[in-house]
């Protein structure tokens, strides 16, 4: 009797620190998620200076057939103008990527008063922030 209860709190010993390892991990993959559901609410409201606030210093930004690589403000500023012209209704997830610790992908449909859009946003890893290299908007066909 008295040798299974010592193994029995062996085996119960390892099991309160894979809690505690399965609850950290399920917890960072949920934070990584919220990068891109956060900048789909943005999205959504028309919150260029939001989204802004996670370009790179220099961003490749693609919007419907204007392609060009511009520095940070100068990106808000076209944002903003799209956001004029296409006033935001929905904005939903379609597709995520963040298996990788140093790159994100997030692809949203986003819906305005003018017809719906692909939104297709690059991110990379610097410092401990994902920062967006990359915007696409693209009209749904």
């Amino acid at each position: 009797m008295y040798q299974y209860s010592i193994s029995y709190i062996h085996i119960m010993k390892p099991l309160p620190y894979f809690l505690v390892l399965l609850v950290h991990f399920s917890s960072f993959g949920a934070i990584q998620a919220d990068i891109v559901d956060g900048l789909s609410a943005h999205f959504k409201g028309a919150n260029s200076k939001e989204i802004a606030a996670h370009f790179s210093s220099s961003i490749d930004l693609i919007i419907i057939e204007e392609e060009d690589v511009y520095s940070k403000a100068q990106a808000e500023q076209i944002l903003r103008s799209f956001f004029t012209k296409y006033v935001p209704v929905k904005s939903s997830v379609i597709h995520r990527l963040n298996t990788n610790p140093n790159y994100r992908y997030g692809a949203l449909s986003l819906a305005t008063k003018n017809g719906t859009f692909r939104v297709s946003i690059t991110m990379k890893k610097t410092g401990n922030a994902f920062l967006i290299t990359e915007l696409r908007i693209e009209a749904e066909k």
